[in-house]
């Protein structure tokens, strides 16, 4: 059994569906346990607990589109990318903010932790951080934030399901690849991850994820997941086979 920290309100990366932990990670991550013989358990938490919650071995893995970045590996070590990101910018209708150049002075929330929060960070826009997904949402439909950066596709599912009260204004490639995370030392746990990893992406299980969860979307084209000696064959392709 595999014990996995996960979100419940991140789709389409990672939330419940009548009681379910699903979304494109998890369904990977339980495809990649199965090539191992193991299920996986999963848990919710928020998000800015889970590397913590891993690293003290609370939870074997950590499955929330986490992006690898050089502040979080001093936490917890991370297995090969299996996604790339993109950032979304969310507001208000009627917004007249339409791209990242135009956040300073503004009011943008970030969920607490997250790459986006070190993005805003960064970029010196003292955000206003919240725990979850549902807190950036309702702020954006109260008219109390002016902006909210998230993942692209969470923001984009969040925009369509709002009635109309939010929209998607820009979005833009994210640096890093995502990852699962692991505890500082779980080498075997990490290798065996990567390994099955590969083979999910060889035998075209990551292919026709990434068209269920994220249809349309482009692949960048310098973008390998997992180790990038394997091949994914295309959602079509695999479909067939």
């Amino acid at each position: 059994m595999l014990r996995a920290g996960t979100l419940t309100d991140a789709p389409p990366n990672v939330y419940l569906k009548d009681g379910k932990f699903t979304g494109f990670d998890n369904d990977l991550l339980t495809a990649v346990a199965g090539k191992l013989g193991l299920k996986v358990e999963f848990v919710g938490t928020d998000f800015s607990a889970l590397l913590s919650q891993v690293n003290n071995h609370k939870f074997d893995v950590g499955s929330s589109s986490i992006t690898i970045t050089e502040a979080r590996k001093k936490t917890v070590d991370f297995g090969n990318g299996y996604d790339f990101g993109y950032f979304g910018l969310d507001v208000p209708a009627g917004s007249p903010i339409k791209g990242f150049d135009q956040l300073t002075g503004k009011r943008v929330v970030v969920v607490q932790g997250t790459v986006q929060d070190d993005y805003a960070t960064g970029k010196q826009l003292d955000p206003v951080r919240v725990p979850d997904y549902n807190g950036a949402i309702n702020q954006l439909k109260a008219g109390t934030a002016d902006a909210w950066i998230a993942p692209a596709e969470i923001g984009e599912k969040s925009a369509a399901d709002s009635n109309g009260k939010i929209s998607v204004a820009a979005k833009q490639l994210s640096p890093a690849p995502t990852a699962y995370a692991v505890a500082k030392g779980s080498d075997k746990l990490r290798e065996a991850l990567n390994k099955a990893l590969d083979e999910v992406i060889a035998d075209g299980t990551w292919s026709r994820l990434q068209a269920q969860y994220y249809p349309g979307r482009p692949i960048p084209a310098d973008f390998k997941p997992g180790s990038g000696t394997v091949a994914a064959p295309s959602a079509s392709a695999s479909a067939a086979s």
